[in-house]
């Protein structure tokens, strides 16, 4: 019988465990969320400036970079 009351007693305490933490990431998301409204409020993202190169200058910059880096690579071999 003491066995019993024992086991009882550790089923009440992970229920009231598991329960105080479940209710605790629920009140952290809930928070999460409302600072999150509130940042978004008070400080709005600024919209991107548009890039001032062109399409095909900046094409050329990622082909030179690349040649660059494989030519680097290379020559460490």
């Amino acid at each position: 019988m003491e066995e019993a009351n024992l086991l009882l007693e550790s089923v009440k305490f992970m229920v009231l465990g598991m329960t105080v933490v479940f209710t605790f990431l629920i009140i952290l998301i809930a928070v999460v969320n409302i600072q999150a409204k509130l940042i978004a409020k008070f400080f709005p993202e600024k919209s991107p400036v548009a890039p001032t190169t062109t399409g095909k200058a900046d094409e050329a910059h990622h082909v030179a970079a690349i040649i660059a880096a494989v030519t680097e690579f290379r020559k460490n071999k």
